[in-house]
């Protein structure tokens, strides 16, 4: 089964209805129906979160969070079994322009071989590293 990791930008433009909603959707359904797995770091879990939070508010954030528990997704965590996903994240950290969610989430595809699916130019540093789906 291929997996796709979801970094919070895509998330976020189909909490927001924003035009790469409809992308992000048709992933989910995907995901429902096993054509792929879709992951998501607890770091970028937590950005979702708080980005929710300081542009609307905490009740908001709170509605979020129990939509995508709702939804197919692996949240993948940090802590001492996922010391090489820690590792790689602060690799890229170090040697990138990055902030540190987005260090996870592409850390997260590269160590699961995954697919990044997100519409942030950032990510455009590690293309030579990991496969991009770019959402429009």
């Amino acid at each position: 089964m291929a997996f796709k990791v979801l970094d919070s930008w895509a998330l976020i433009a189909y909490f927001e209805d924003e035009p790469a909603a409809e992308q992000v959707e048709q992933l989910l359904v995907k995901a429902e129906t096993g054509v792929h797995k879709l992951l998501l770091s607890v770091v970028n879990w937590g950005e979702i979160y708080y980005n929710t939070m300081r542009k609307i508010s905490q009740k908001a954030a709170e509605q979020i969070a129990k939509e995508m528990a709702g939804l197919t997704i692996e949240i993948v965590g940090v802590d001492e079994k996922n010391l090489e996903l820690v590792r790689q994240a602060a690799i890229f950290k170090a040697t990138r322009k990055f902030s540190y969610a987005d260090a996870f989430a592409a850390a997260l595809a590269k160590i699961r071989n995954a697919e990044l699916v997100t519409g942030d130019r950032e990510f455009r540093q590690v293309e030579d590293e990991i496969k991009i789906a770019w959402l429009r």
